[in-house]
């Protein structure tokens, strides 16, 4: 199975996820989702479906946690590029 460094659908380094990623169906630990995107097999947030309101979604939080507007852009521009996103 393949490893990811990046949830797939936000773009967080999965190493700085407090639960260490999401979580499957089936209770085991997702390799490719983290835990704020992902929990026990469905997105936490299905109002965010798509690439572009993931990316507002998460300039927005970065901006919370004080992050200048530029910086928050610039560390959402790869959400398009991720495995959730790819396929729509």
């Amino acid at each position: 199975m393949k490893t990811y460094k990046h949830c797939q659908s936000c773009g967080i380094p999965l190493k700085r996820d407090p639960q260490n990623g999401g979580t499957n169906e089936d209770g085991t630990k997702s390799l490719k989702y983290c835990s704020s995107c992902y929990v026990d097999g469905v997105f936490t947030n299905p109002e965010v479906d798509t690439a572009k309101k993931m990316q507002s979604f998460v300039k927005e939080k970065l901006k919370e946690m004080g992050f200048k507007s530029i910086i928050a852009r610039i560390l959402t521009l790869g959400i398009p590029f991720l495995e959730r996103w790819k396929k729509k």
